[in-house]
């Protein structure tokens, strides 16, 4: 066996290495940032592809329009991207761009689909918002060729506000607990459950509302009104709540229930007093997805309800607008004034949506006491204790 004297290992250590003149490899801005070489090659391929896809659409070839050039332009901007990247990384780099500019241009197509469809909206209905008799008015008596100073969707709004109302507080505690029971109970009938609700997701609303047609106007005998067209509403709207609480409710850790059966708690204690307030949030979010399903739907309520033009605050007793039914009787109608009352109540629907997700999320914030007290906590050293 050879020995390897101590001046030995200092001369091997101090011999120059072959990469030793190498310019050291730049660090990273931070995990995830790019670097300035990166967004150079990022923006500039982008760029040329625009002015490239410019020249194809409208000197090159008879496809000239905007929907060309921004086809041809995600076209070639992800290959000159591919190009660019394979000159001086390897094929993870050249994979992750492509796939980074093919997130992108999806994120930006629906946020683009999403504010041309609320700008559209509120260009073609903006003239009847101006006047306050929109909003605290009715179409009693008013014609479809009257101005816009008389008439209004007082009606509308009250009946949407109230078949909600009347939706939400039965399939909000039907959806929670239909998942508290898949999650925490288990065994055959849940999985039974579970795919019932699974299938009820993608129910027709149409077929919706012909049941409780059937079964509530046709066959009890019960009017048509705005309690029908809700009972509708949460036929829509309860597998939503359910398949959404129940996913949310299985993302609980384990450890808490344990920790607090372990402590004495029952079942029920621990489902109430720990697993469904940290799910709180995403039970907020649940809700807030079955209202978006429920909230703008058309045929049930023409079925169960149908359309009235004054205002009624009793939902057992005669027939309830809504704003999607006034929405769909305004666009079908030939005349352009009532065309533009329809896209005014659309608007103020896209408003109406939004402030009830603002408020479902305001519930769903923790408690600012609780966090206060949770961040100042004191600590004590070792002298202390």
């Amino acid at each position: 066996m050879s020995t390897t004297t101590g001046a030995d290992a200092a001369t091997r250590t101090h011999l120059p290495r072959p990469d030793d003149d190498a310019a050291p490899a730049l660090p990273r801005p931070g995990l995830g940032r790019p670097t300035a070489e990166e967004r150079f090659i990022a923006v500039g391929s982008w760029l040329g592809a625009f002015a490239l896809a410019w020249l194809v659409t409208q000197r090159l070839l008879p496809v000239g329009g905007p929907a060309w050039l921004l086809v041809v332009w995600l076209v070639l901007g992800l290959v000159l991207t591919a190009v660019t990247s394979a000159i001086g990384g390897t094929r993870v780099d050249v994979v992750d761009r492509v796939v980074t500019g093919l997130v992108t241009t999806g994120a930006l197509v629906v946020g683009a689909a999403l504010v041309s469809t609320v700008v559209f909206v509120v260009y073609r209905g903006w003239q009847p918002l101006l006047h306050l008799n929109f909003f605290i008015d009715d179409m009693s008596g008013v014609g479809p060729r009257d101005p816009f100073e008389r008439g209004g969707i007082l009606h509308a709004i009250a009946g949407s506000m109230f078949q909600l109302a009347i939706a939400i507080a039965i399939t909000l505690p039907l959806g929670i607990g239909t998942a508290v029971f898949m999650t925490e109970v288990g065994g055959r009938f849940a999985q039974v459950v579970r795919t019932i609700v699974e299938a009820m997701t993608a129910l027709p609303s149409i077929v919706a509302g012909l049941f409780i047609y059937t079964v509530l106007i046709v066959a009890v005998g019960f009017p048509r009104s705005g309690f029908a067209a809700a009972m509708a509403l949460s036929v829509m709207m309860l597998p939503i709540i359910a398949r959404a609480a129940d996913v949310v409710l299985r993302v609980v850790p384990g450890g808490l229930r344990e920790a607090s059966l372990a402590l004495g708690a029952s079942r029920w204690r621990t489902v109430w007093h720990v697993v469904l307030p940290t799910a709180r949030p995403g039970l907020a979010t649940a809700l807030i997805l079955g209202v978006a399903r429920g909230v703008g739907e058309t045929s049930p309520v023409l079925l169960t309800s149908g359309a009235a033009s004054f205002v009624v605050l009793n939902p057992t007793d005669g027939v309830m607008n809504s704003l999607p039914l006034f929405i769909f009787t305004g666009a079908r109608s030939p005349e352009p004034m009532m065309i533009e009352r329809a896209f005014s109540a659309a608007t103020v629907l896209l408003v109406l949506v939004l402030a009830l997700f603002v408020i479902a999320r305001l519930i769903a914030r923790p408690r600012t006491g609780a966090r206060r007290r949770f961040r100042h906590t004191p600590t004590l050293s070792r002298e202390t204790r």
